[in-house]
């Protein structure tokens, strides 16, 4: 059940919530409502009577079983990083290698990725890569690259956690956590990013449905950190003519389940440079919160992905384009807002 708290409430009505789930063998989070007050997820049902308390609004009995990623949770949220907010309505474009190469290398690539738009660094210092051959990252070497091209741009750093036990040695470096495709059901690491308080982005599985998605999500809300951003960056498909296809399906979906922000990758999502800007625009019309791009001063010379990533003047067209584009949407929406029937996903 969730239960929500209004703002004037006092104190020791939450509490009561807290305890007498307790009381029941229950499992209960709770999350600010994003209006001043709260709400209570339950993990089964307390009693009705020892809910009559001071504040306690609306009382919802049957919900989802993400219910706290769910959208009967909360309305949606905005997730800062550092100081670039999430979620707020203008989209923000996140922009850098896909792996740390060098110091000098990083911070030449964070000033062009910022001169292009770009809000947010983004660099791998730990790579998952399929061949145990390629190349894997600097590792904590990275991380202070990652470090000191923020000094140097002002740039919050986006970077990947692999394992449980580089949680906290990334979050020292990092403004936010990125859990890759191959880790989005990595449990263990769910959980460790979920008690920590810096931002998480986590990446759908390649081979994953919706709501397992919110599921994996669900994991790091419930281990204590509200700080989740989701990121579609394509599913694997019969046809090999790509090396994923993005699913734009899933944005405005999304939006009708979670309150989370949503980011699109079309770098991973198409895995060839000459789509990445056609499949970044789509992704902003399909209502995106924002964007995630692989960019190189020289892609064709680029460690790691060079055949998707593009140049920061790529990144600059795609930047003016998303800004005039989603200033379009907002007017012709302005008075009548576009209202869809919800999906219904099975169980």
């Amino acid at each position: 059940m969730i239960v929500s708290v209004t703002a004037d409430a006092p104190h020791s009505t939450s509490e009561a919530v807290l305890a007498a789930a307790a009381e029941h063998g229950l499992t209960a989070r709770m999350l600010p409502d994003g209006n001043g007050g709260a709400a209570i997820g339950i993990s089964g049902v307390v009693p009705l009577p020892g809910l009559q308390l001071p504040g306690i609004g609306e009382i919802k009995m049957v919900h989802k079983p993400y219910m706290l990623a769910s959208l009967e949770m909360r309305p949606a949220s905005t997730v800062m990083v550092g100081g670039v907010p999430i979620g707020n309505g203008e989209p923000v474009l996140i922009a850098g290698p896909c792996a740390v190469e060098g110091r000098d290398e990083l911070i030449e690539a964070a000033r062009a990725a910022r001169a292009a738009g770009a809000r947010l660094l983004r660099g791998g210092a730990f790579k998952p890569r399929t061949s145990p051959y390629s190349f894997q990252g600097f590792g904590e070497e990275g991380l202070r690259h990652l470090a000191a091209a923020r000094e140097e741009t002002g740039l919050p750093v986006v970077t990947e956690v692999m394992e449980p036990d580089q949680v906290e040695l990334v979050a020292e470096y990092a403004d936010m956590l990125q859990i890759g495709t191959r880790n989005m059901a990595n449990f263990p690491l769910l959980k460790r990013a979920g008690q920590i308080t810096k931002p998480v982005m986590l990446k759908r599985g390649f081979a994953s449905t919706i709501e397992e998605w919110l599921m994996s999500a669900e994991y790091i809300l419930a281990h204590g950190n509200p700080n989740v951003v989701l990121c579609e960056r394509g599913i694997r498909t019969f046809d090999p003519t790509f090396r994923f296809n993005l699913d734009l399906n899933a944005v405005p979906g999304l939006k009708e389940l979670t309150h989370l922000p949503v980011l699109v990758d079309p770098s991973h999502g198409t895995g060839q440079r000459s789509l990445v800007a056609r499949m970044a625009l789509a992704g902003i019309a399909a209502g995106a919160d924002g964007l995630m791009i692989e960019t190189h001063p020289d892609p064709a010379h680029a460690l790691c992905d060079g055949a998707q990533t593009i140049t920061p003047a790529e990144l600059a067209r795609i930047h003016r384009t998303m800004l005039a584009m989603r200033a379009t949407i907002d007017e012709q929406f302005a008075d009548e807002p576009l209202v869809l029937d919800p999906i219904v996903l099975s169980a």
